[in-house]
């Protein structure tokens, strides 16, 4: 009798046998992309999953309050816990100064209690049999709290100095930079370490580029070549393993060159503080004498695919949380007549209630 023919097509799924191996701070998402954490666990839930590697965030800020460090303290940051290299760029004199102000990872849960009951061992258990589908690398991340992917950080703890002194920082001031060309190419040897490729990504860069507009920088006037600056930033980033983080005052600039600027980012956010004794707000927002400021996300990066990512809301409040955790609120309309507060935008939060302070920077 004739061998059975085996039956063959040209169509097969694409199945990987195994995951691809990651770097500590970096999570797979969909259509293969890679996010990186902006340290705020809350920011991360928003977007998606974090900041994809290859894009470009610009946040704009606001010129009455610097709520925009709050952010760049938390991206650079975790950056540092996760070992991976940063550059800094800054119009202060002293940009390396600054590291000093970043703060430091909260401990984990883990760490507060080594007991565990009988349920954890089971979700331990249930957790090592679905390492061969999730990888190692991030059952070990979720294991050891100093590796976790998105860190809460205590803003009035400063940052041991062995993250600082064990990562390849490099800070550069622009008042030292006579022109771009000089911060250009210190992006490009930058970005020249994290080569992008189909393989296995062992690391990722980080860049932060503060207030790129100020007026103590001799280009602040020069706004087509700062668009070309943000242009090849975006081209430099997008084919390397890393993301860049440009924050810039609106004001500063004419309304066209503004709206060229936000249209050549992959995700756009913008911060603005709050009013003090602002009435219409008190009346209108539950727990406004805990919000320091509001977060807004204008757009959500969109790699490897055309489908937008929807949000529920757009707008977020900014509160610390035992006046030392940012964390991210849904904004809640105020209750009427003792009636419960309808949602204002959402129906629910991104966290748990917090009490909140003053605001050090």
């Amino acid at each position: 009798m004739a061998a059975a023919k085996t039956r063959t097509t040209s169509f097969s799924r694409n199945i990987s046998t195994a995951a691809p191996s990651l770097g500590p701070g970096l999570k797979c998402g969909p259509n293969g992309t890679v996010f990186v954490s902006s340290g705020i666990p809350d920011l991360d839930k928003i977007l998606g999953g974090g900041f994809p590697l290859g894009s470009l965030v610009i946040v704009m800020e606001d010129p009455e309050a610097p709520h925009h460090m709050l952010l760049l303290r938390n991206f650079m940051a975790q950056g540092l816990v996760h070992n991976q290299p940063l550059l800094y760029a800054s119009p202060n004199r002293d940009p390396r100064g600054f590291l000093g102000t970043l703060p430091s990872p909260a401990a984990s849960k883990d760490d507060k209690s080594r007991q565990r009951d009988p349920d954890q061992e089971k979700g331990l258990r249930i957790a090592w049999q679905y390492k061969k589908y999730f990888g190692e690398n991030q059952l070990d991340g979720q294991r050891d709290g100093k590796h976790e992917y998105s860190n809460e950080f205590d803003l009035r703890k400063p940052l041991e100095r062995h993250f600082l002194s064990a990562q390849r920082v490099e800070c550069v001031s622009f008042q030292d930079c006579p022109n771009l060309s000089a911060i250009q190419d210190h992006c490009a040897t930058f970005l020249s370490q994290f080569p992008r490729n189909d393989g296995n990504i062992s690391c990722a860069g980080r860049i932060a580029i503060q207030s790129i507009c100020a007026p103590q920088c001799e280009y602040s006037n020069m706004e087509w070549d700062m668009l070309s600056f943000i242009r090849s930033l975006k081209s430099m980033v997008r084919s390397s393993n890393a993301v860049a983080i440009v924050t810039f005052p609106p004001s500063l600039l004419s309304p066209s060159f503004c709206k060229r600027w936000q249209h050549m980012s992959d995700t756009l956010l913008s911060v603005k503080a709050i009013p003090d004794e602002d009435k219409e707000l008190a009346q209108l927002l539950t727990g406004y004498q805990d919000m320091v400021g509001f977060l807004n996300v204008h757009k959500v990066a969109r790699i490897n695919t055309q489908v937008p990512l929807i949000l529920e809301a757009t707008t977020f409040s900014i509160k610390l949380q035992k006046r030392r955790f940012l964390i991210l609120e849904c904004l809640n309309q105020a209750p009427v007549d003792g009636s419960s507060g309808a949602s204002y935008g959402t129906s629910g939060s991104c966290s748990g209630s917090s009490k909140t302070g003053n605001l050090d920077f």
